[in-house]
């Protein structure tokens, strides 16, 4: 069976990229990046996938007549290369209505809480403020609605009290690391059924620890 092609689109330095990308290397991962997006043409994860001889490609609004033109043509890109699903990576504008309904449950993303909790930007700083004593991120289904997609997996971090918003970020991004490869894998090997706008996924395995229960 061959192995699910992944379009990654980004914004910044890659980082939950190169966790796809090393995920990717190991030969019995059942995905492969085939192109990496980026709107910004100095995103250093566009020189992480030109190391690992991934296609990069950036793409300007500004040379485009519209956000609809602009988002036509990554969804060509995509289209062309064979794209069979896309990994939002710290893509940070928001997508169009029309551009993520062509995607629907063929797009995931990752995000820096707990989802349904703090959907949006501050994740960290909103989730200090309000005392929380949790915090963590999920990979979900994209849909038109930010952050509001069916969740597939999730990482819950405590928050210590003398926490700030960089050492919760620094406490949360290695759990992103290895929950996204882990979800990017269980759609890959097709163990995830979508009803009624909730995710259930056969088998079990902790994406943290790697436990596998196939019972579950």
């Amino acid at each position: 069976m061959s192995n699910l092609k992944l379009g990654v689109m980004i914004s910044g330095r890659g980082s939950n990229l190169q966790a796809l990308i090393d995920a990717c290397a190991d030969p019995g991962f059942p995905a492969e990046i085939v192109v990496v997006i980026s709107n910004k043409a100095d995103a250093y994860g566009l020189e992480r996938a030109r190391m690992a001889g991934i296609k990069a490609v950036s793409f300007s609004q500004k040379k485009h007549s519209s956000k609809e033109a602009y988002e036509q043509s990554i969804d060509a890109e995509l289209r062309d290369m064979g794209v069979e699903l896309v990994c939002l990576a710290g893509y940070m504008r928001i997508l169009g209505s029309d551009f993520v309904k062509g995607w629907i449950d063929h797009m995931i993303n990752i995000h820096p809480s707990l989802l349904p909790a703090y959907k949006g930007l501050n994740t960290h700083k909103r989730a200090l403020e309000d005392g929380c004593r949790f915090t963590g991120c999920t990979v979900h289904y994209v849909v038109p609605d930010l952050d509001s997609g069916p969740i597939i997996s999730q990482a819950a971090i405590p928050i210590s009290m003398d926490d700030t918003n960089e050492t919760l970020a620094d406490k949360v991004l290695p759990y992103e690391h290895k929950l996204y490869p882990y979800a990017v894998k269980l759609i890959a090997e097709k163990r995830i059924n979508l009803i009624n706008n909730v995710v259930h996924i056969k088998g079990y395995e902790d994406p943290i620890n790697g436990v596998i229960n196939p019972a579950v």
